[in-house]
């Protein structure tokens, strides 16, 4: 098949054991990209193991993972009450930044950025970890910290969003890390808006790869339900955790995600 084909000449035939594994699948990815992230770290190997080429499961994993986002998001909204503009602001480095890193996926050799995917996530930890100390020692140094962020924070969320664009699995852990350290406010107010910017890059991320890419139809339908399931989950639990809580549940995904990354 042509490497350019449109998305809906991609065709493969799913049983019943394969369509119940990927929507459970979706299910356990919805609910934990919505409390901390890397729930592709189950789906996109679920769809491997069924024999989808490598990047045909990715492409098809985002695209069916956005609705979850969106799910998520939703399950958040009030903890995304006042922070509109901050939302716009950063809004458009993810939207730029996914943008890039679905081109890059389309462009490049998986290898090169499969080597350092595990270095992202540790480094994402690390800060996530530190994040309280770090804050305080940003905070010092500025005397009138930026509402939204500032540009430290938009080159953080831009950086994030090519990472995102492109695999996107501990997506929301680097985006977690990031705004823990530029956003002066509570953290599962900031969770919630990383949910916000993880809708941004996978639906521009889908919207290039619906154009151009191969997508497996059915298994990415099978996500999407079970994803929107999962992200109503993850917000009702998610959201009841406190800070120290959530961090820990973030430090142990993170890890997991390492290990399986490492492993494969």
């Amino acid at each position: 098949m042509d490497a350019h084909a449109p998305a809906w000449a991609y065709a493969h035939a799913v049983d019943f054991p394969e369509a119940a594994a990927i929507l459970a699948a979706g299910l356990a990815a919805g609910t934990i990209n919505t409390v901390v992230g890397s729930g592709s770290l189950i789906t996109f190997p679920v769809l491997l193991a069924f024999g989808y080429a490598p990047v045909t499961a990715n492409v098809s994993n985002n695209i069916g993972l956005v609705p979850g986002a969106v799910s998520g998001s939703v399950g958040y909204r009030r903890e995304l009450r006042g922070q509109r503009d901050r939302a716009i602001w950063l809004g458009r480095a993810s939207l730029l930044g996914g943008t890039l890193g679905a081109v890059l996926l389309l462009a490049l050799p998986a290898s090169w950025f499969a080597a350092i995917v595990p270095v992202f996530i540790a480094l994402a930890l690390v800060l996530v970890v530190l994040q309280p100390r770090l804050a305080a020692v940003l905070a010092r140094r500025h005397e009138e910290p930026h509402e939204h962020g500032g540009r430290l924070a938009l080159a953080g969320v831009f950086g994030a969003g090519v990472y995102g664009g492109y695999f996107g699995a501990a997506q929301g852990i680097l985006l977690l890390a990031v705004l823990g350290l530029t956003v002066d406010d509570d953290l599962q107010r900031i969770n919630g808006l990383k949910n916000v910017l993880a809708v941004i890059v996978n639906g521009v991320a889908a919207v290039v790869f619906v154009l151009v890419a191969h997508v497996a139809w059915a298994p990415a339908a099978l996500i999407a339900v079970g994803s929107i399931l999962g992200g109503q989950i993850g917000a009702r639990y998610g959201r009841r955790l406190p800070a120290a809580a959530l961090r820990a549940v973030i430090v142990i995904v993170g890890l997991a995600a390492i290990v399986v990354l490492v492993a494969g």
